[in-house]
């Protein structure tokens, strides 16, 4: 196996391919957010977390790991990705390897990968750059380098969720902030005071940078219960990630585009909630793929749509029903090999070129 010759060749724990190989058989069990609330409200049993876990994190993390196998061996050998080794190498033996007891600090070793683990978006995302830089990047590779940053993310957002789950419910105090939080879930989550807060913060970064920011216009429409604001079960955090760095870029754009505009237009803000769905939309700027990760791990969207002359806007899909937000995760099996064995083809719909061709025979008979 080539990533298990990497990992011996760069010093890693030599049982580590054994362990990958045994948990990558299974497939990760998705939660929904209902169950992540009926566990952490009316059952939570620290053993039962502990054994769920113990089995969990290390499949989900085998899964992922067991793609790294299909990743140039010089996007492996960037000096960034080595330093990714504890991440990968970490995890599987210090869960997997306690006496199964919770007295060994199971709670504490969790805070610590977590931890220990807080820089490694940055540091992927650099060393795919060093790997760029220094080597270029054809079409087949790029995509499938992107197909595993993708998966990569979304099994990391997904491995923190359980862990930030059972550290906040088991560490043995409340957080006097959010004292009705189920973990770092809201089970009454006030979108519009998440929208309020992500623009804030937003406003005095840009303050800071462009010594200005545009204003907000915000617009809330509850069709289940009209009149009423609008709650749904969510983890605010990702709802505040997806937000900030929406309008972190919607009022770069905006600056940048009326810099000599007497005043800034508005940044518009609709947050609409129906029987299934919750829509945020807002003027956006750029595309961010993390945004979008953070609302599919759930089962949403995120999608942008730009009118040239008029702007581009942001819109967030979220399930509003509990039920209906299970886990995006993902598996390593056929399918997903067949993503980084398929080559790019040519196209099956003809592109325009760029001088017309002459019509020939035809224009001659018109």
């Amino acid at each position: 196996m080539r990533f298990a010759q990497f990992l011996l060749k760069n010093g890693s724990l030599a049982g580590i391919p054994k362990q990958v190989e045994r948990f990558s058989k299974f497939s990760p069990s998705p939660l929904s957010m209902k169950q992540f609330i009926d566990f952490g409200s009316a059952n939570a049993c620290e053993k039962t977390s502990f054994v769920f876990l113990r089995q969990e994190l290390p499949v989900r993390l085998a899964n992922i790991m067991k793609e790294i196998d299909y990743l140039p061996d010089k996007l492996l050998g960037t000096p960034s990705v080595k330093l990714l080794t504890s991440y990968i190498q970490t995890p599987v033996p210090s869960v997997t390897n306690l006496l199964f007891s919770l007295t060994c600090s199971f709670t504490q070793t969790l805070v610590n990968i977590r931890n220990r683990h807080n820089n490694v978006v940055p540091t992927m995302a650099q060393g795919v750059l060093e790997f760029k830089e220094a080597f270029g990047v054809d079409p087949v590779t790029n995509q499938n380098v992107q197909y595993f940053l993708d998966r990569f993310y979304m099994s990391r957002i997904s491995t923190r969720m359980l862990m930030n789950q059972h550290t906040l419910i088991f560490d043995g105090s409340v957080n006097p902030a959010h004292p009705k939080h189920i973990g770092s879930i809201d089970p009454s989550c006030d979108v519009v005071e998440v929208v309020k807060d992500a623009y804030e913060t937003s406003k005095m970064l840009c303050e800071q940078y462009y010594l200005t920011s545009p204003d907000m216009e915000i617009k809330e429409v509850n069709s289940k219960s009209p009149g009423q604001p609008i709650h749904i079960v969510y983890v605010p955090s990702h709802l505040y990630h997806m937000l900030f760095e929406l309008f972190k870029n919607a009022m770069r754009a905006t600056v940048e585009t009326h810099e000599t505009s007497p005043s800034l237009p508005p940044i518009k803000v609709r947050v609409s909630l129906g029987n299934e769905d919750l829509t945020i939309k807002a003027g956006f700027g750029y595309g961010l793929p993390i945004s979008r990760l953070y609302a599919k791990y759930f089962q949403g969207d995120l999608q942008l749509y730009s009118m040239e002359g008029y702007g581009t806007s942001a819109v967030i899909y979220l399930k509003a029903l509990s039920s209906e937000s299970v886990e995006r995760l993902p598996v390593f099996n056929k399918s997903a090999l067949r993503h980084y064995q398929a080559s790019i083809e040519a196209d099956d719909w003809c592109m325009p070129s760029k001088e017309p061709k002459k019509l020939g025979k035809y224009e001659r008979t018109q």
